[in-house]
């Protein structure tokens, strides 16, 4: 009798227990998680499908197009509706040009992103489409979409392109609105100016039964409308990019860049070789990606920004200007009697004319390019001297163009070379060398542009950029460059000035291939020796008084030959044409 009443003793405090943990769990089901459940109970009936704003497009000075949006056919993926995963890859990589192992790992990099649908194929043709229809019954995870993609009606690197967002960029971005199969800029104007093309994601509410159908129960409108992007009016001329495109030597590299001095405005921007932006947007295979990357030629290269180059003797003024601003000379001052060269220690460094220049003042330098003339002023300087003064005339330091991955150059000062050449290395030799735009010295093609701009613009440095103006809707913004003012005196300017006109209109003049009657031309020729090739870079840099603005242009070519007789034509060409726009 006792046994059986401890037993029925022991079953009601085991009921009881039960019940408790029972009533614990609904406590904490209805009570303290009941916003949670609540949350997930809603997201079950309640959809906010996103609405994807229109990207704005980029037009040149005068309106005319240079990227568009045009309508594209897209396949997607519902990864929670596969239900062969093999049998999909295979049909997608039959059909679509795609490769099954970018597919498969495309797929398994995703497949915790159930509910979510996938893009894999963009771009494909009508025809494609119509007949790949008819098998979707079979692959009910497949689905096409129609929506924009990106066309660029140019080669050239200052559009850049839009790529598919990667798995670092998402997780950065998806706080922005950005999904997983978003496009977005990654070169460019594309990536500079992303916030301001990508526009705002407006989006619509519904609610949806079991199966996903819309019920159609909300009265009051909850939809937010999208805000597309704003389109990009550049300072862009269309006519001259294109013409210097045409008249751009053939199997040569090289940049060529033409500004507004008044403005920083860059009316040309070329770079070669170049590539077409319109394969980013047809699923690029690794084998075509991987083949562009190991082209000797590096087509990916934006030689305007991303080249660093040895200037050559377009850097000779910003040595003059050193010594006139010092008061080393003057503008009557002859340094050391150029004989085909001068001696250094155990070294005697040529000038470019073996039969030498004789002694010459500092405009007559510039004009004939007399190397020895550079040597003896470099001597009056140090090392870091030179190198503060050179940054100063924004050189080896960044022109903060609206470009992303702009380039600074390099100027070495004395302790780098203690540091890569010992304690006691002498810098006399490596000093003279750069005196003449040689040796470590690199600075980038826009960097001599913008430099020379501002040698045209009495001093004044304008940071040279690519946009004019933004428009959305009615609503318009203008925008406006940094200036800034070189560290030489008006009358060195001036006296600059005249020394670049005469290299150019006088004879013996190193730059006389670029000059015209009618056309006020300033130039300086380069040829930079380097390490790449026998074949010296060729260089001309200057400004011209066209009739419409006056224009500062730089034309480099990489070991193309003398500066003179290889770049002062093509910069003659430029300017005659611009004159007649």
């Amino acid at each position: 009798m006792y046994r059986k009443f401890l037993f029925h003793n022991i079953l009601f405090q085991a009921i009881i227990f039960v019940f408790l943990i029972l009533v614990l769990f609904l406590f904490k089901l209805q009570i303290i998680d009941c916003n949670k459940y609540r949350r997930i109970a809603e997201e079950n009936y309640v959809r906010i499908k996103k609405i994807k704003p229109v990207r704005g497009e980029i037009y040149d000075r005068k309106y005319r197009p240079i990227v568009l949006n045009r309508s594209s056919l897209n396949l997607y993926i519902s990864l929670d509706k596969i239900v062969d995963k093999k049998k999909v890859i295979e049909f997608v990589s039959s059909n679509f040009n795609t490769e099954a192992n970018e597919l498969n790992d495309l797929l398994s990099d995703n497949r915790y992103r159930l509910y979510k649908e996938l893009l894999i194929v963009q771009n494909i043709n009508f025809e494609k489409m119509i007949n790949t229809s008819e098998c979707l019954n079979y692959f009910p995870s497949l689905s096409f979409k129609t929506e924009t993609m990106r066309e660029y009606k140019y080669n050239n690197f200052f559009s850049g392109y839009v790529g598919r967002i990667n798995e670092t960029e998402y997780s950065s971005m998806k706080s922005k609105g950005y999904s997983i199969n978003s496009y977005l800029g990654k070169s460019g104007l594309e990536k500079y100016y992303e916030d301001i093309l990508r526009g705002e994601d407006g989006y619509k509410v519904i609610q949806v039964d079991a199966s996903g159908q819309n019920l159609q129960f909300f009265k009051h409108n909850l939809d937010e409308p999208p805000i597309d992007g704003a389109d990009l009016i550049l300072t862009i001329d269309n006519d001259l990019q294109n013409y210097i495109n045409s008249i751009f030597p053939r199997n040569t590299n090289g940049a060529i860049v033409v500004m507004n001095v008044k403005n920083g405005e860059i009316l040309a921007y070329v770079s070669k070789p170049d590539f077409d932006p319109n394969i980013f947007s047809n699923n690029i295979s690794t084998v075509l990606w991987n083949k562009i990357l190991a082209d000797p030629s590096k087509p990916m290269l934006d030689r305007v920004i991303h080249g660093t180059y040895p200037p050559g003797s377009v850097y000779k003024p910003v040595l003059a200007h050193l010594g006139l601003e010092e008061k080393v000379i003057t503008k009557r001052t002859k340094l050391a009697k150029c004989e085909g060269g001068m001696q250094f220690g155990n070294r005697f460094f040529k000038c470019w004319w073996a039969k030498g220049h004789g002694r010459l003042n500092v405009v007559d330098a510039i004009k004939v390019s007399c190397d020895v003339f550079f040597y003896d002023l470099s001597t009056h300087f140090s090392l870091d001297q030179i190198c503060d003064f050179t940054k100063k005339n924004m050189l080896t330091t960044k022109t903060n163009i609206d470009l992303p991955g702009e380039r600074s150059g390099f100027y070495p000062t004395r302790k780098w070379y203690m540091q890569n050449y010992g304690k006691n290395v002498g810098v006399i030799g490596h000093k003279v060398n750069l005196a003449i735009g040689q040796g470590e010295l690199l600075v980038t093609p826009l960097q001599i542009c913008s430099y020379y701009a501002a040698l045209g613009n009495d001093g004044k440095w304008i940071s040279p950029h690519l946009l004019k103006k933004t428009i959305r809707k009615s609503i318009t913004g203008d925008f406006t460059p940094e200036e800034k003012k070189l560290p030489v005196s008006k009358i060195n300017i001036k006296l600059m000035q005249t020394a670049l006109y005469k290299a150019v209109n006088e004879q013996y003049g190193t730059g006389g291939a670029a000059s015209f009657r009618k056309i006020e031309v300033y130039g300086k020729t380069g040829s930079a020796e380097n390490h790449m090739g026998k074949i010296t870079h060729s260089w001309f840099a200057g400004y011209a008084k066209c009739k419409k603005d006056e224009i500062a242009f730089v034309v480099f070519l990489e070991n193309a030959g003398h500066g003179g007789s290889v770049s002062a034509p093509l910069a003659a060409k430029i300017i005659r044409f611009y004159n007649q726009l």
